[in-house]
């Protein structure tokens, strides 16, 4: 059982994601995607910060082995890596509240699929293939769910269209988790209002007024 300095140290570590467990690849990857895959690596290593703080014995009896630990967290990095942070939290936390026994991948992809269709929400690669490939004007198109435009657009759709997957769908994942993030705390999230135009005015000229404009129709066509 972990005692209370250990506990503490735990939950200091959970808040400034200092576990360095995954933070490091041994396969270069460029600035996005770095950025993208140490986002998700924090993520993952919360989660099982919670895990070890609610389990106790069972974590320490399952992750002896400090090398076996960190490959099982990358093989759930990987498995999870087509959800959102917060969906995967929230998917923790249920799986913590529902069980005394420590979840298994499975587990955890269940409860983080639950997460995100209780919100309404798609999964982050289907958001990301329908914000790519929706026609402009972007706001007359049907979508799946609000946040999935808000992310593309603060993504920026020319960008989107415009540079490969690899490149585009970090930045599209950062502002997807955080829209979700919003979504998830109650925040009420609807599609701006598209702006009418104005219907077109009829001008209506006097009788005066016509005939001068037909007067200068005349000398300009020297009739």
């Amino acid at each position: 059982m972990a005692d209370s300095k250990d506990v503490g140290s735990l939950a200091e570590n959970i808040v400034r994601g200092t576990d360095p467990s995954l933070t490091t690849s041994a396969t270069p990857a460029g600035p996005n995607e770095t950025t993208g895959r140490d986002d998700l690596a924090d993520t993952i290593n919360q989660v099982f910060a919670l895990f070890r703080l609610n389990y106790h014995n069972q974590f320490y009896a399952a992750y002896a082995d400090t090398t076996q630990l960190n490959q099982i967290k990358r093989l759930w990095l990987e498995a999870l890596s087509s959800f959102t942070a917060e969906s995967i939290l929230n998917g923790a936390k249920r799986a913590i509240e529902d069980s005394d026994y420590l979840p298994t991948l499975k587990r955890m992809l269940d409860c983080c699929q639950l997460a995100l269709e209780r919100l309404g929400v798609p999964p982050l690669r289907a958001a990301f293939i329908e914000a790519c490939e929706k026609p402009s004007p972007k706001l007359t198109q049907p979508w799946s769910h609000p946040v999935v435009y808000f992310a593309g657009r603060d993504s920026d759709w020319f960008f989107l269209s415009n540079n490969a997957e690899r490149v585009t769908l970090p930045i599209f994942k950062g502002h997807y988790d955080r829209w979700v993030a919003r979504l998830s705390r109650g925040e009420t999230i609807e599609l701006p209002a598209r702006a009418e135009l104005p219907e077109p005015q009829a001008l209506v000229m006097t009788k005066e007024e016509r005939q001068q404009a037909l007067a200068n129709l005349r000398e300009t066509l020297d009739l």
